[in-house]
Order: C-alpha cells, then structure tokens, then sequence
C-alpha cells in the first residue's frame, strides 16, 4: 500500500467560488486556465487554481432597478509561505494584482484586456507589475499604460533570469 501523498495532494491550491442566477448576480472569470472546475450545482461553481497561476473575476450584481455593483479583481494563486489577502469567495486568499469597482472602471479594464489578448498574449502570461501599475493608475487617475511587446520581453527575460 502506497502512503505517500501524491504530488498534487501535496500543493496547496486556490478555490474560486463562480455563481450565475440570471437577472441577479454574476461571478465569473475573465482570464485565468483553472486546473479544475467543479460544478456544484445549476448556479454554482468552484475553478482551482494552482500556486503562481494568474486570474480575473467579474462580480456584477443587479436588483429590481438595475445594476448595483460592477467589482473586477485580477489575482494571482500564493503558496502558504507568500504574503495573501483574504478575498471573499477566494479560499485560502489570493494576492490581489488590481481591484477596481464601478462601471468606469470596468470599461477601462476590459478594453485592456481585449487589446492584451489582440496582441497574441495571453492576459494571465502578463507581468503582475504590469496588473499592479494599472489599478495604482487607475485609483489615482493618471494615465494608463499600454502593455506592449517590449514590456513583456522585458517580463519574459526577467522571469527567465530568477
């Protein structure tokens, strides 16, 4: 009988709790390859990340006048010796690369999403100084960066010399 744990048993993983009840509310990813993803019911759903992996969750909420909340996160799954944030719906925490809420915002994050993606990168490859510098600029409402080829050379290359 084989006691040791197998490896994927042994790597803490993150669990991102998605939700879709029409006309109410929506939790869902933008960008990130889930490992996993659980379905829990017709309304609920677990993605599981693993340590390092980058992604983006919508939060938008309505009542019977409209909508309430427009919420975007763009997070990146820790291991249990890096510094996380508890985040609702987010166990245990993740590092927290940019949160902006509105729909201003929201039609400022998207648009750079699509232009990420239109570009050949994947938005979860991206720099997470790159997803840091964009919520500080956005919070402070000062220009935003582009994320450009050069950056993400600059990215690759640092990565590789870690």
């Amino acid at each position: 009988m084989n006691t040791q744990p197998s490896t994927v048993a042994a790597v803490p993983l993150t669990r991102v709790s998605l939700i879709y009840i029409e006309q109410r509310i929506n939790l869902y990813l933008r960008l990130g390859e889930p490992m996993h993803v659980l379905r829990l019911d017709r309304h609920r759903r677990v993605a599981v990340f693993l340590p390092g992996a980058v992604f983006c969750r919508i939060r938008w909420e309505a009542n019977n006048h409209g909508t309430i909340r427009w919420q975007i996160m763009v997070m990146q799954a820790c291991t249990p010796l890096d510094e996380a944030q508890r985040i609702a719906s987010v166990q245990p925490g993740a590092r927290l690369l940019l949160h902006a809420g509105g729909e201003a915002a929201m039609r400022v994050v998207l648009p750079r999403i699509d232009a990420i993606e239109a570009q050949g990168f994947a938005p979860a490859a991206v720099s997470p100084a790159y997803w840091r510098t964009l919520s500080n600029r956005l919070a402070a409402r000062q220009p935003l960066p582009e994320y450009t080829a050069e950056r993400h050379a600059a990215w690759l290359a640092g990565r590789a010399l870690a």
